[in-house]
Protein backbone atom coordinates (compact mmCIF):
# COMPACT_ATOMS: atom_id res chain seq x y z
CA UNK A 1 0.00 0.00 0.00
CA UNK A 2 1.39 3.48 -0.89
CA UNK A 3 0.92 6.82 1.07
CA UNK A 4 0.78 10.24 -0.66
CA UNK A 5 0.99 13.22 0.98
CA UNK A 6 -1.98 15.27 0.57
CA UNK A 7 -1.01 18.33 3.40
CA UNK A 8 0.75 19.00 5.49
CA UNK A 9 -0.42 18.06 9.41
CA UNK A 10 -2.28 20.76 11.36
CA UNK A 11 -1.10 21.07 15.28
CA UNK A 12 -4.82 20.79 16.82
CA UNK A 13 -5.99 17.74 14.78
CA UNK A 14 -2.37 16.04 15.82
CA UNK A 15 -3.27 17.21 19.18
CA UNK A 16 -6.64 15.83 19.29
CA UNK A 17 -5.94 12.82 18.12
CA UNK A 18 -3.38 12.05 20.98
CA UNK A 19 -5.99 12.59 23.36
CA UNK A 20 -8.36 10.23 21.35
CA UNK A 21 -6.05 6.94 20.42
CA UNK A 22 -4.68 7.37 23.82
CA UNK A 23 -7.86 6.82 25.23
CA UNK A 24 -8.86 4.67 23.02
CA UNK A 25 -5.60 2.08 24.26
CA UNK A 26 -6.87 2.51 27.37
CA UNK A 27 -3.27 3.54 28.21
CA UNK A 28 -2.02 3.51 32.08
CA UNK A 29 -0.97 7.49 33.64
CA UNK A 30 2.48 8.48 31.53
CA UNK A 31 5.86 9.21 33.69
CA UNK A 32 5.65 12.13 36.16
CA UNK A 33 7.05 15.18 34.31
CA UNK A 34 9.39 16.88 37.13
CA UNK A 35 11.59 20.06 37.15
CA UNK A 36 13.96 17.89 35.75
CA UNK A 37 12.22 16.56 32.77
CA UNK A 38 13.09 18.24 29.39
CA UNK A 39 9.26 19.04 28.78
CA UNK A 40 9.20 20.70 32.28
CA UNK A 41 7.87 24.57 31.40
CA UNK A 42 11.06 25.79 33.31
CA UNK A 43 13.16 24.71 30.71
CA UNK A 44 11.33 24.91 27.98
CA UNK A 45 11.21 28.38 28.42
CA UNK A 46 14.85 28.77 28.91
CA UNK A 47 15.17 27.01 25.38
CA UNK A 48 13.08 29.43 23.55
CA UNK A 49 14.42 32.27 25.22
CA UNK A 50 17.83 31.51 23.96
CA UNK A 51 16.07 30.61 20.50
CA UNK A 52 14.14 34.16 20.21
CA UNK A 53 17.57 35.75 21.31
CA UNK A 54 15.94 37.32 24.65
CA UNK A 55 17.75 38.15 27.43
CA UNK A 56 18.75 35.42 29.65
CA UNK A 57 17.29 37.17 33.13
CA UNK A 58 13.86 36.54 32.05
CA UNK A 59 14.05 32.83 33.00
CA UNK A 60 13.76 34.03 36.56
CA UNK A 61 10.25 35.76 35.42
CA UNK A 62 9.32 32.83 33.52
CA UNK A 63 10.01 30.41 36.52
CA UNK A 64 7.67 32.96 38.94
CA UNK A 65 4.86 33.00 36.61
CA UNK A 66 5.23 29.34 36.53
CA UNK A 67 5.44 29.13 40.04
CA UNK A 68 2.03 31.58 40.72
CA UNK A 69 -0.09 29.51 37.87
CA UNK A 70 0.68 26.34 39.22
CA UNK A 71 1.17 24.93 35.68
CA UNK A 72 4.68 23.54 36.58
CA UNK A 73 3.34 20.96 38.75
CA UNK A 74 3.49 17.33 37.97
CA UNK A 75 -0.14 16.45 38.44
CA UNK A 76 -1.20 19.63 35.69
CA UNK A 77 1.97 18.54 33.18
CA UNK A 78 1.37 14.37 33.54
CA UNK A 79 -0.78 13.43 30.86
CA UNK A 80 -3.86 10.93 32.25
CA UNK A 81 -5.44 8.92 29.42
CA UNK A 82 -7.64 7.17 32.36
CA UNK A 83 -8.66 10.21 34.19
CA UNK A 84 -12.25 11.12 33.92
CA UNK A 85 -11.34 14.43 31.87
CA UNK A 86 -8.25 13.12 29.90
CA UNK A 87 -6.09 16.16 28.46
CA UNK A 88 -2.54 16.60 27.32
CA UNK A 89 -0.26 19.77 28.51
CA UNK A 90 0.72 21.66 24.81
CA UNK A 91 4.39 21.88 26.84
CA UNK A 92 5.97 23.94 23.74
CA UNK A 93 3.08 26.34 23.10
CA UNK A 94 2.77 26.64 27.02
CA UNK A 95 6.06 27.87 27.63
CA UNK A 96 6.16 30.87 24.96
CA UNK A 97 2.90 31.28 26.01
CA UNK A 98 4.53 32.15 29.72
CA UNK A 99 7.55 34.10 27.86
CA UNK A 100 4.84 36.51 26.13
CA UNK A 101 2.99 36.89 29.46
CA UNK A 102 6.38 38.00 30.83
CA UNK A 103 7.32 40.37 27.68
CA UNK A 104 3.83 42.27 28.43
CA UNK A 105 4.49 42.42 32.16
CA UNK A 106 7.53 43.99 31.28
CA UNK A 107 7.05 45.82 28.38
CA UNK A 108 3.19 46.11 27.99
CA UNK A 109 3.14 45.66 24.33
CA UNK A 110 0.45 48.79 23.79
CA UNK A 111 3.01 49.98 21.05
CA UNK A 112 4.22 52.86 22.87
CA UNK A 113 5.78 51.98 26.43
CA UNK A 114 8.33 49.24 24.84
CA UNK A 115 9.59 52.34 22.48
CA UNK A 116 9.67 54.79 25.31
CA UNK A 117 11.62 52.01 27.24
CA UNK A 118 14.14 51.40 24.16
CA UNK A 119 14.77 55.30 23.92
CA UNK A 120 15.96 54.95 27.71
CA UNK A 121 18.24 51.99 27.22
CA UNK A 122 19.55 53.10 23.80
CA UNK A 123 20.87 56.20 25.89
CA UNK A 124 22.21 54.15 28.88
CA UNK A 125 24.00 52.31 26.23
CA UNK A 126 25.28 55.38 24.29
CA UNK A 127 27.01 56.81 27.51
CA UNK A 128 27.89 53.51 29.40
CA UNK A 129 29.20 51.25 26.64
CA UNK A 130 32.34 49.57 29.09
CA UNK A 131 29.20 48.47 31.75
CA UNK A 132 26.78 45.71 30.77
CA UNK A 133 24.63 46.76 27.95
CA UNK A 134 20.26 47.20 28.78
CA UNK A 135 17.74 45.75 26.58
CA UNK A 136 16.99 47.43 23.55
CA UNK A 137 13.25 46.24 22.59
CA UNK A 138 13.62 48.25 19.68
CA UNK A 139 17.11 46.71 18.72
CA UNK A 140 16.24 43.18 19.14
CA UNK A 141 12.76 43.46 17.15
CA UNK A 142 14.84 44.91 14.23
CA UNK A 143 17.30 41.85 14.72
CA UNK A 144 14.74 39.62 14.86
CA UNK A 145 12.35 40.94 11.90
CA UNK A 146 15.38 40.93 9.48
CA UNK A 147 16.47 37.12 10.34
CA UNK A 148 12.94 35.85 10.52
CA UNK A 149 11.98 37.43 7.21
CA UNK A 150 15.53 35.53 5.73
CA UNK A 151 14.10 32.48 7.37
CA UNK A 152 10.91 32.70 5.84
CA UNK A 153 12.37 32.90 2.96
CA UNK A 154 14.39 29.95 2.76
CA UNK A 155 11.92 27.80 4.10
CA UNK A 156 9.42 29.06 1.55
CA UNK A 157 11.61 28.32 -1.92
CA UNK A 158 12.98 24.68 0.19
CA UNK A 159 9.40 23.91 0.31
CA UNK A 160 8.63 25.20 -3.15
CA UNK A 161 11.88 23.02 -4.55
CA UNK A 162 10.99 20.39 -2.42
CA UNK A 163 10.96 16.61 -4.68
CA UNK A 164 7.61 14.72 -3.53
CA UNK A 165 9.38 11.64 -3.50
CA UNK A 166 10.46 8.75 -1.62
CA UNK A 167 14.49 8.75 -1.44
CA UNK A 168 14.12 4.45 -1.77
CA UNK A 169 12.72 3.43 -5.02
CA UNK A 170 9.64 1.80 -4.84
CA UNK A 171 8.85 -1.90 -5.64
CA UNK A 172 5.64 -3.97 -6.34
CA UNK A 173 7.54 -7.41 -5.30
CA UNK A 174 11.04 -8.96 -4.20
CA UNK A 175 11.13 -10.16 -7.49
CA UNK A 176 11.64 -6.61 -9.03
CA UNK A 177 13.85 -5.07 -5.91
CA UNK A 178 17.23 -6.02 -7.48
CA UNK A 179 15.83 -4.32 -10.79
CA UNK A 180 14.69 -1.40 -9.24
CA UNK A 181 17.29 -0.92 -7.08
CA UNK A 182 20.03 -1.19 -10.07
CA UNK A 183 18.24 0.91 -12.33
CA UNK A 184 17.94 3.74 -9.49
CA UNK A 185 21.59 3.06 -8.61
CA UNK A 186 22.38 3.72 -12.81
CA UNK A 187 20.26 7.03 -12.74
CA UNK A 188 22.42 8.78 -9.80
CA UNK A 189 25.54 7.83 -11.13
CA UNK A 190 24.42 9.45 -14.68
CA UNK A 191 23.22 12.62 -12.76
CA UNK A 192 26.41 13.20 -10.91
CA UNK A 193 28.38 12.55 -14.33
CA UNK A 194 26.21 14.69 -16.12
CA UNK A 195 26.61 17.62 -13.30
CA UNK A 196 30.32 17.01 -13.19
CA UNK A 197 30.26 18.32 -16.73
CA UNK A 198 28.15 21.12 -16.56
CA UNK A 199 30.10 22.40 -13.54
CA UNK A 200 26.46 22.50 -11.39
CA UNK A 201 26.58 22.93 -8.05
CA UNK A 202 27.07 19.82 -5.91
CA UNK A 203 24.15 18.38 -4.18
CA UNK A 204 24.79 19.79 -0.27
CA UNK A 205 24.56 17.36 2.20
CA UNK A 206 21.77 17.32 4.88
CA UNK A 207 22.66 18.50 7.94
CA UNK A 208 22.14 16.59 11.16
CA UNK A 209 18.43 17.40 12.73
CA UNK A 210 18.43 20.43 15.79
CA UNK A 211 15.77 21.52 18.14
CA UNK A 212 17.19 25.10 17.40
CA UNK A 213 16.05 27.41 14.27
CA UNK A 214 18.23 30.13 15.49
CA UNK A 215 21.55 30.07 16.32
CA UNK A 216 23.31 33.46 18.62
CA UNK A 217 26.66 33.85 19.59
CA UNK A 218 28.58 36.70 21.17
CA UNK A 219 31.09 35.93 18.47
CA UNK A 220 29.05 36.87 15.75
CA UNK A 221 29.23 40.64 14.73
CA UNK A 222 27.04 40.57 11.90
CA UNK A 223 24.40 39.71 14.34
CA UNK A 224 23.71 41.18 18.22
CA UNK A 225 23.21 38.39 20.79
CA UNK A 226 21.02 40.03 23.55
CA UNK A 227 21.14 36.81 25.72
CA UNK A 228 23.77 38.72 28.12
CA UNK A 229 21.86 41.94 28.13
CA UNK A 230 20.27 43.62 31.43
CA UNK A 231 17.03 43.79 32.29
CA UNK A 232 18.50 47.20 35.05
CA UNK A 233 16.24 49.74 32.59
CA UNK A 234 12.87 48.03 33.38
CA UNK A 235 12.80 46.39 36.68
CA UNK A 236 12.94 48.69 39.56
CA UNK A 237 13.89 47.56 43.52
CA UNK A 238 10.96 47.67 46.13
CA UNK A 239 12.75 46.69 49.47
CA UNK A 240 14.86 43.47 48.65
CA UNK A 241 13.03 42.49 45.91
CA UNK A 242 12.91 43.47 42.64
CA UNK A 243 9.48 44.51 40.73
CA UNK A 244 8.74 45.52 37.27
CA UNK A 245 8.66 49.45 36.52
CA UNK A 246 5.51 49.35 34.35
CA UNK A 247 2.12 49.10 36.85
CA UNK A 248 0.10 48.42 33.68
CA UNK A 249 -1.59 44.97 32.26
CA UNK A 250 -3.89 44.25 29.45
CA UNK A 251 -6.12 41.29 28.91
CA UNK A 252 -5.52 39.15 25.88
CA UNK A 253 -8.68 37.91 26.35
CA UNK A 254 -11.53 38.81 28.74
CA UNK A 255 -14.52 37.15 27.96
CA UNK A 256 -13.94 33.40 27.54
CA UNK A 257 -16.08 31.17 24.84
CA UNK A 258 -18.98 28.84 26.24
CA UNK A 259 -18.14 24.54 26.69
CA UNK A 260 -19.76 23.73 23.89
CA UNK A 261 -17.90 26.08 20.91
CA UNK A 262 -15.43 24.94 19.53
CA UNK A 263 -12.46 27.21 20.50
CA UNK A 264 -11.83 29.47 24.30
CA UNK A 265 -11.72 32.79 22.45
CA UNK A 266 -11.19 33.96 18.94
CA UNK A 267 -8.13 36.22 17.65
CA UNK A 268 -8.57 39.35 15.65
CA UNK A 269 -5.11 41.20 14.58
CA UNK A 270 -7.41 44.78 14.41
CA UNK A 271 -8.05 44.52 17.99
CA UNK A 272 -4.11 43.85 19.04
CA UNK A 273 -1.18 46.07 18.94
CA UNK A 274 1.42 45.65 16.17
CA UNK A 275 4.22 44.80 18.53
CA UNK A 276 1.83 41.88 19.77
CA UNK A 277 1.01 41.17 16.69
CA UNK A 278 4.90 40.53 15.92
CA UNK A 279 5.91 38.45 19.27
CA UNK A 280 2.85 35.97 18.24
CA UNK A 281 3.83 35.90 14.37
CA UNK A 282 7.55 35.07 15.50
CA UNK A 283 7.04 31.98 17.75
CA UNK A 284 4.06 30.99 15.90
CA UNK A 285 6.50 31.02 12.65
CA UNK A 286 9.09 28.97 14.96
CA UNK A 287 6.29 26.67 15.53
CA UNK A 288 4.70 26.32 12.56
CA UNK A 289 0.95 26.80 14.14
CA UNK A 290 -1.62 29.42 13.55
CA UNK A 291 -1.44 32.47 15.50
CA UNK A 292 -5.16 32.07 16.84
CA UNK A 293 -4.00 28.94 18.60
CA UNK A 294 -1.15 30.61 20.48
CA UNK A 295 -3.55 33.56 21.00
CA UNK A 296 -5.67 31.23 23.10
CA UNK A 297 -2.78 29.69 25.55
CA UNK A 298 -1.27 33.04 26.40
CA UNK A 299 -5.18 34.11 27.20
CA UNK A 300 -5.34 30.61 29.44
CA UNK A 301 -2.22 31.54 31.47
CA UNK A 302 -3.42 34.84 31.67
CA UNK A 303 -6.88 33.56 33.37
CA UNK A 304 -4.59 31.11 36.01
CA UNK A 305 -2.47 34.42 36.93
CA UNK A 306 -4.77 36.61 37.32
CA UNK A 307 -7.79 35.30 38.92
CA UNK A 308 -8.79 37.78 40.81
CA UNK A 309 -9.04 40.47 37.75
CA UNK A 310 -11.22 37.77 35.69
CA UNK A 311 -13.89 37.54 38.31
CA UNK A 312 -14.08 41.34 38.29
CA UNK A 313 -14.46 41.40 34.16
CA UNK A 314 -18.26 42.81 32.71
CA UNK A 315 -19.79 40.57 30.87
CA UNK A 316 -20.02 42.76 28.16
CA UNK A 317 -16.80 43.60 27.54
CA UNK A 318 -16.02 43.46 23.78
CA UNK A 319 -12.11 44.78 23.89
CA UNK A 320 -8.98 44.20 25.97
CA UNK A 321 -8.48 47.29 28.15
CA UNK A 322 -5.52 48.33 30.63
CA UNK A 323 -5.53 46.95 34.07
CA UNK A 324 -3.65 47.72 37.02
CA UNK A 325 -1.56 44.96 38.25
CA UNK A 326 -1.32 44.87 42.75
Amino acid sequence: MYFCKMSWPDYEDIYKKIIEVATFLDLPRFPDITEDCCLHPNILCMKYLMEVNLPDEMHNLTCQVVKLTGIGEVDFLTFDPIAKMAKTVKYDIQAIAIIIVVLKLLFLLDDNLEWSLSNLAEKHNEKNKEDKPWFDFRKWYQVMKKTVDEKKQKWEEARAKYLWKSEKPLYHSSIDKSVVYKRREMVVNLQKQFSTLVDSTPTVEKKSPSSFQFNWSEEDTDRTCFHGHSLQGILKKKGQLLTTKNSLYWLSTQKFCKSYCKHVTTYEESNYSLSYQFILNLFSFLLRIKTSFLHEEVSLVEKRLFKAKYSKIKKKSSRSKKVRRY
